[in-house]
């Protein structure tokens, strides 16, 4: 806990204005919880504030869209997911972790110890000349290369290159829960924090990598940096203990509730888009916190609650889809005040579907268990409660 000592103030303590990286750090974490409602709240907050807001404008934090409105300026989104990045996975932004390791070898960047026969073709750069040289001795025998300006001559069949590790470039497509029930218990400020630590860990080491992510809710949609720092979970607008509504998406009402959870049209979101990628790796990094309660079927969307088989069978089709796309699917499901029976279920199911990885842990668990999906790249079930 914070611990804090209160004293009389005698003049003589020197006053420490605060600085605009700690003013956008404190701002950020309530921009994480709560999403675009600070920046509406800051533009309507008294004369007390506005040296604040100018200081941070002035800084590069803030900034003003076209319209005149508040958002995040880049060096403010940069701070963001660096701050998120050594927070939540404790790495120094200095090291170099490396590329994505695969179990195959070939032309690559990471060099081994381990040496092999040079093949028509292998980089020369990767030459390890003393294996080769003393190939070329052994060759030719010790009695022609003894004296001081004795010659070596090398032939293709001396050449010994390092080994090396194949590196591959991974497209990944993070699908972030949107619905109602994400704004308890702190769980959308986590998975925040977790794709925007991913998105920094992506720029700073894997470059070669890319990154989108997507909102779910009773729809789906891309988030940019910038509206995923913005977003928030889908207000709960109806409160019936049963909901079934089939709705047009082509002639829609007025009024259709967006807090449902609708992984199918996430999944097939980012099956389009990973579809367009040229990355040999393609994955899917599903975060949630219930069973889906929405689903396409043709041009309608069904709301369906409590949960039921038939949106399940749906979801299940489209992981499928992406399985036979050939995508990776791992899902981390949060399970906070009590066990999920149904959704941990679901999560099974949808790993069995996509031979993926199932994940069960707690909202300040998932920076952790998130690193390890992505960075080791594991493909084994782990649960966790």
């Amino acid at each position: 806990m914070p611990y804090f000592e209160y004293a009389e103030w005698d003049g003589s303590q020197q006053f420490q204005p605060l600085s605009a990286d700690g003013a956008f750090d404190t701002l950020s974490e309530y921009l994480l919880q709560h999403g675009d409602y600070i920046l509406r709240q800051l533009e309507r907050s008294d004369d007390r504030n506005a040296d604040v807001l100018k200081m941070l404008i002035k800084e590069g934090y803030l900034e003003r869209d076209e319209e005149g409105s508040l958002r995040i300026g880049p060096r403010g989104v940069r701070r963001i997911e660096a701050k998120a990045l050594d927070d939540l996975f404790n790495v120094a932004r200095k090291d170099a972790l490396g590329k994505h390791p695969t179990d195959f070898k070939g032309a690559g960047q990471v060099r081994h110890d381990d040496s092999k026969p040079y093949v028509y073709g292998d980089p020369v750069a990767n030459l390890n000349l003393h294996e080769t040289l003393k190939n070329a001795v052994i060759r030719q025998g010790r009695e022609k290369v003894s004296g001081p300006f004795s010659r070596i001559d090398v032939h293709e069949e001396d050449f010994v290159v390092y080994e090396t590790e194949y590196q591959t470039s991974c497209a990944t497509v993070v699908l972030l829960d949107m619905s109602g029930s994400m704004d308890r218990y702190g769980k959308f400020y986590h998975a925040k924090k977790v794709a925007l630590a991913l998105q920094g860990l992506i720029r700073g080491r894997y470059p070669e990598d890319s990154i989108k992510f997507i909102g779910f809710y009773t729809y789906a949609s891309p988030l940019t940096e910038r509206t995923l720092l913005h977003a928030a979970p889908k207000p709960v607008s109806i409160f019936d203990s049963r909901v079934f509504l089939r709705v047009p998406l082509d002639n829609p009402p007025e009024f259709v509730p967006e807090h449902f959870t609708n992984i199918q049209a996430g999944l097939r979101f980012a099956r389009n888009h990973l579809h367009k990628q040229a990355s040999a790796n393609k994955q899917i990094i599903c975060i949630t916190d219930g069973e889906p309660t929405a689903h396409l079927e043709r041009r309608d969307l069904v709301l369906v609650y409590p949960p039921s088989e038939r949106t399940a069978r749906h979801t299940l089709e489209e992981v499928h889809a992406c399985t036979q796309a050939g995508i990776q699917i791992s899902t981390f499901a949060l399970i906070e005040d009590y066990f999920y029976t149904g959704l941990v279920n679901f999560v099974d199911q949808m790993a069995r579907a996509s031979r993926g990885l199932a994940v069960y842990c707690h909202a300040g668990e998932l920076g952790s268990c998130v690193l390890e999906g992505f960075v080791r790249g594991r493909h084994t079930r782990k649960r966790m409660g």
